[in-house]
């Protein structure tokens, strides 16, 4: 392998040295890799929610961070039209999401980009969100997405890269096969 300096080594604001490194870490040690996520959400009224990060865990470790994010809906649905809704937020994280696999595995493969854009649309029937129809389900039968990507790879590298993306995007996965949920309810 080839010593790179820093400057070569960021390709589309990735340091591909260290994501080489960190992949081979966790390849020796697959414990290295075991990454798990928490997000708090408190209702602030009429349909507004605020969604609270204080950490992750990585390898064991805990590491601190704060964010939030507010969610509402959109007047027509009864909202006050301040904050993207949830189903904008969950598109915006599969786009995101992806996003971070297009970006590095161009990184990776030495290809600089010079546009990456991802859309994602669906259409949701609001009789199964409301209960009105039993046989209506209550979120997406499907959504659409499509990437635009420009840079220096041939259309075959890109397809590669889109395969990558499908095959090891976390949201792409979460979004395509069901992911059980254990929900517990505690009333106080």
């Amino acid at each position: 392998m080839s010593t790179m300096t820093n400057e070569t080594a960021k390709i589309n604001g990735i340091d591909t040295a260290g994501l080489m490194a960190a992949a081979e870490g966790i390849a020796a040690d697959p414990s290295q890799g075991m990454v798990a996520f928490r997000v708090g959400t408190e209702w602030m009224g009429g349909t507004r929610s605020e969604s609270t990060v204080e950490s992750y865990e990585m390898a064991g470790e805990t590491v601190k961070r704060r964010f939030a994010f507010t969610s509402d809906e959109p007047e027509e649905l009864f909202g006050s039209n301040c904050a993207p809704n949830p189903q904008e937020y969950l598109m915006g994280a599969l786009n995101a999401c992806m996003m971070v696999g297009f970006v590095a595995n161009a990184a990776l493969r030495g290809i600089r980009l010079a546009k990456v854009e991802i859309e994602t649309s669906g259409k949701l029937d609001l009789r199964g969100f409301l209960g009105l129809d039993a046989e209506v389900p209550a979120g997406y039968e499907g959504v659409k997405t499509t990437v635009r990507i420009a840079g220096d790879g041939t259309p075959e590298q890109f397809a590669e890269i889109h395969e990558a993306v499908r095959a090891t995007s976390p949201n792409y996965f979460n979004f395509t096969r069901p992911v059980p949920v254990e929900m517990e309810l505690v009333v106080e």
